[in-house]
């Protein structure tokens, strides 16, 4: 069997590390000759727009599935329709502008921020007194790992906010006062069956991830499970989705879905007995999904900008370096270390020597 994984960095790597045991072999496409996946993966190098590209990789395929959401819409519809594409084109529809989304998610009766579109400046005066404040100015599309985002505090702040945007369709959001920020993510097979993952506790700082630690027996888990069951089975999905959520006063609110593999997962590597990597390989090629049950005590820190040496990581006690290949750059993921450790206490003391470590050469 072979997957095509639209984009070729560390997320479509970090798929072929975990199908290839399995026997899948692996292309990818992307426009850059530097995406990281091509140290294990066939490459096929241009854009997405490219049609002849995209019938190679059709006929080359037995699947394929991607690895970011911001691959554009009409590339996966004209996928569709000449070999399987898992998850839908509409899933990606959907996750790629977050008015669409917030409205999903609302019809779903999950709840949300209040939210509003903005088209304008003027409309972004009238809409605040309603949301209130403070709030935050994203744009509709194309923003991750906190682009295209700003922080409203004051009327103050609007010109400059809208300016930033450059005119690009707008959705002005309320500030959501939570106790924590966890994520679920569950993974969906063709035949309908749902498996989830314990959600994962996470720290975000400069809009980026920057620790998850996965949470046994969370007493947010059964909601949580919930709401993910419900976005799934709506968007007839195949394959892991992971769906972000804040916690307020005992009840969760969501923020936004991912249709793929997510950051937050990436304890599951060496901290579940299948990773979300090899259950999303499962699932969109047709076969049996593996068990997501936690192996010990697990979390995952994330290095931005920089890494230190390989073996100063390799000397944390039950560390598992991962690192992607890519060269340093202000704000880029190089590189997270998992963690599994026997016991909350040992995974605690890891966390914070890898989490130093990761300040240390933070360049975001």
């Amino acid at each position: 069997m072979k997957l095509g994984i639209l984009g070729g960095g560390q997320l479509a790597r970090m798929l072929a590390l975990a199908g290839y045991p399995l026997g899948v072999e692996f292309v990818v496409l992307d426009p850059s000759a530097e995406a990281c996946a091509t140290h294990v993966c066939e490459h096929l190098l241009g854009d997405y727009h490219d049609t002849a590209l995209l019938a190679e990789l059709a006929e080359r395929a037995d699947v394929v599935t991607y690895e970011f959401e911001n691959v554009p819409a009409e590339v996966a519809e004209f996928l569709a329709a000449h070999t399987v594409v898992h998850p839908a084109p509409k899933a990606l529809a959907v996750a790629q502008d977050r008015l669409i989304e917030k409205n999903f998610l609302r019809d779903l009766g999950i709840p949300t921020p209040s939210y509003a579109a903005v088209d304008s400046l003027a409309e972004l005066e009238q809409l605040m007194p309603e949301i209130g404040w403070p709030a935050i100015l994203k744009s509709r599309t194309q923003g991750y790992d906190g682009k295209g985002q700003s922080v409203l505090r004051s009327t103050a702040d609007l010109a400059a906010a809208w300016e930033l945007l450059q005119g690009v369709p707008a959705i002005v959001e309320g500030f959501v006062d939570f106790t924590r920020e966890i994520s679920i993510i569950a993974v969906r097979n063709v035949a309908g069956e749902v498996v989830f993952y314990p959600v994962s506790e996470n720290l975000h700082r400069g809009g980026i991830l920057r620790v998850s630690e996965c949470r046994m027996d969370d007493p947010m888990q059964q909601l949580a499970q919930d709401y993910v069951a419900r976005l799934v089975t709506a968007l007839d999905y195949v394959g892991v989705l992971a769906l972000e959520l804040f916690e307020v006063d005992g009840q969760l609110v969501a923020n936004e879905f991912a249709p793929r593999v997510h950051n937050s997962g990436h304890w599951t590597i060496e901290g579940a007995e299948t990773s979300q990597f090899e259950n999303h390989v499962r699932a969109v090629l047709g076969l049996p999904l593996g068990s997501t049950a936690p192996v010990g005590h697990a979390a995952m820190v994330n290095f931005i900008g920089g890494v230190p040496t390989t073996e100063r990581l390799l000397k944390v006690a039950d560390s598992h370096v991962h690192l992607y290949a890519k060269a340093s750059r202000k704000g880029r993921k190089v590189a997270h270390v998992t963690v599994r450790a026997n016991s909350i206490d040992g995974l605690t003391a890891a966390v914070s020597e890898l989490a130093r470590l990761a300040d240390q050469v933070d360049d975001s």
